[in-house]
């Protein structure tokens, strides 16, 4: 389908709008697909908040510039999905990890977070980060672990106390 000049101005726009916005991107290669496949795999990415497009490479590095996605150029070679995350860097690598398990025709080709080109064997490493809840239970783990720790050291002579009272208590009802 030919697009005319308005159509990708505008689609360059709104690529370069969510690249501006988004932590990182994923770019994987999606020849091989069904239509389904595809259907199942832009309707999680709505679910999961991510913006997913499939866009051409010349357009796609055209709407990179500028952003820190620029170095995204080089790899933009065969026919691929955009996939942006948002809120949370890993939720594009998730997303296209999960479903990659599923539907092996689905290969990714590289991936970029702060601006900074990572191989497609990242994608593990990308996934794997906390989410931002996840992230923020850890760190509450972490802080309340010294307080608890405080908490416990005040306690233990008292309770140290208790008992060595409740030893003599018992020892004087066993020889009575």
């Amino acid at each position: 389908m030919t697009l005319k000049l308005e159509d990708k101005k505008a689609i360059v726009a709104e690529v370069a709008k969510v690249a501006m916005q988004a932590t990182s991107v994923v770019a994987a290669e999606y020849s091989g697909l069904t239509v389904s496949q595809l259907t199942t795999l832009r309707k999680t990415a709505r679910e999961k908040g991510v913006y997913m497009r499939v866009v051409r490479n010349t357009l796609a590095s055209r709407a990179f510039e500028g952003t820190s996605f620029a170095c995204m150029q080089s790899a933009l070679v065969g026919p691929l999905l955009l996939a942006f995350s948002h809120e949370e860097p890993g939720a594009a690598a998730r997303l296209i990890r999960d479903f990659a398990k599923t539907c092996e025709k689905l290969r990714v080709k590289a991936l970029s977070i702060d601006g900074k080109l990572l191989p497609a064997t990242s994608l593990g490493a990308l996934a794997s980060l906390p989410t931002r809840d996840e992230a923020i239970s850890q760190l509450m783990s972490v802080m309340q672990g010294p307080i608890t720790k405080f908490v416990r050291t005040l306690v233990e002579p008292h309770s140290k106390l208790v008992r060595t009272i409740a030893a003599i208590r018992d020892k004087k009802q066993a020889s009575a």
